[in-house]
């Protein structure tokens, strides 16, 4: 998934699912972009950039994040 246009912060969020992976640590999950296409990590660190900055602006919690992301 190559994109040049800006990714809603919808799309960011559905885009970073797909890479969220139980730890080592029990019961904990996390973003693993490792699992990503080399093509694909642009787009996925575009996702991160957009994701947090709407954290950052109050668009939505951390909390809230994670638990669509299912993070949480």
């Amino acid at each position: 998934m190559t994109t040049k246009r800006n990714l809603s912060l919808d799309e960011a969020i559905a885009f970073l699912k797909k890479y969220v992976k139980f730890s080592e640590v029990k019961n904990q999950k996390h973003i693993d972009l490792s699992l990503s296409l080399a093509e694909d990590r642009p787009v996925a660190q575009k996702a991160l950039i957009v994701t947090r900055s709407a954290v950052e602006k109050g668009e939505l919690t951390e909390d809230q994040l994670k638990e669509k992301l299912g993070l949480d």
